[in-house]
C-alpha cells in the first residue's frame, strides 16, 4: 500500500494540450513510471528522488521538468496576467524565435500542462515572463436549464488554448433527475471544469454513488450556498442563468447580495 500511493498517475486525456510538446505529460509519465518501477524492485524509495543535473546556464532540459519561481504576477486586464519567473543568476533561456515553452502545475488538484511562448526578449537575463488568460463563469441551471449551458461548455473543452474557468451548478429534485450524467462526468474530469449538484428533494448523501458525494448539496440553492460557490471562484465571475421564471427571478436576487452586479449576468 506505501508504494502503491507513491506510483505515478496516470493522466487522462484532458490533461494533454495536444500540442506536440516535448515532453508531453505522457512521456513524464512514462519516465517517472519506470523511476518507481526500479525503486519498487530494489525497496530504495531514495531512488525516487534522482533529479537530472542541470546546466550551469540554466537551460532547458527537453527531458524533463525544471522549477521556477514566480517573482512578480501582474492584472493587465480583467481577465490576463502577465507571470514573472525568476531564472538562477544572470542565465537565460536562450529560445529561438517564436519557440515554446510547456509549464506544469497543479490546478483543483489536477496536474496541467500548456505550452506559452514567452514575451520577454529571448535575451532577458535572470528572468523571463508569459501571458495567460483566465475568464471566469459561473453557470446556474435548473433542470432543463441545464441544455444552453453545454454547447458553451464544450466549446471550451475543445478549444485547446481557452483557459476559461467554469463551475457550473444543476439543481435537479432528485439524483435519478440529473440529466446526461456520463457526459457532465466527463466534463468535470477537465481540469477547469467544476460541476456541482443541489438536489431539493434528497435529504441525504449516503445513497448517492461516492464519486458525487463530495460536490453535491441537498435542498434548494439558497442565497447562503450562492455566496460559498461565489466566494470559490477564483475571481467574480460572468453569470449565466437558466430555468424557470421564479429560479431565475431568485438567482438574479442572490447574486445581487453576493456583489455580483447586473451587467455580469445573463439570463436565458
Amino acid at each position: 500500500d506505501d508504494w502503491l500511493s507513491l506510483k505515478p498517475q496516470e493522466p487522462s486525456p484532458s490533461q494533454c494540450c495536444g500540442s506536440g510538446c516535448k515532453p508531453c505529460i505522457y512521456d513524464v509519465y512514462e519516465k517517472e513510471l519506470a523511476q518507481w518501477e526500479r525503486a519498487k524492485a530494489k525497496q530504495d524509495k531514495s531512488l525516487l528522488m534522482e533529479k537530472k543535473e542541470q546546466s550551469n546556464n540554466s537551460e532547458l532540459n527537453p527531458d524533463t521538468f525544471t522549477a521556477f519561481s514566480i517573482s512578480l504576477v501582474e492584472q493587465l486586464t480583467e481577465d490576463t496576467y502577465q507571470y514573472k519567473f525568476e531564472l538562477p543568476g544572470n542565465s537565460s533561456l536562450r529560445l529561438s524565435l517564436g519557440q515554446h515553452i510547456v509549464l506544469r502545475g497543479m490546478v483543483n488538484g489536477l496536474e496541467v500542462q500548456r505550452a506559452y511562448t514567452p514575451i520577454s526578449p529571448g535575451n532577458a537575463e535572470g528572468y523571463f515572463e508569459v501571458l495567460m488568460k483566465h475568464g471566469e463563469l459561473l453557470m446556474l441551471a435548473s433542470g432543463t436549464g441545464l441544455a444552453p449551458m453545454l454547447p458553451i461548455l464544450q466549446s471550451i473543452t475543445d478549444d485547446e488554448e481557452d483557459e476559461t474557468f467554469v463551475t457550473l451548478v444543476g439543481c435537479f429534485r432528485t439524483f435519478d433527475k440529473i440529466y446526461l450524467k456520463p457526459l457532465l462526468q466527463d466534463l468535470a474530469r477537465y481540469w477547469n471544469i467544476r460541476i456541482f449538484y443541489v438536489l431539493s428533494q434528497e435529504t441525504s448523501l449516503e445513497k448517492l454513488p461516492w464519486s458525487y458525494r463530495e460536490n453535491t448539496y441537498t435542498g434548494r440553492l439558497d442565497e447562503d450556498l450562492i455566496k460559498t460557490i461565489i466566494n470559490s471562484c477564483r475571481r467574480k465571475p460572468f453569470v449565466l442563468i437558466c430555468g424557470s421564471s421564479a429560479f431565475n427571478e431568485d438567482m438574479t436576487r442572490y447574486l445581487k447580495a453576493a456583489g455580483i452586479e447586473e451587467n455580469s449576468c445573463f439570463v436565458f
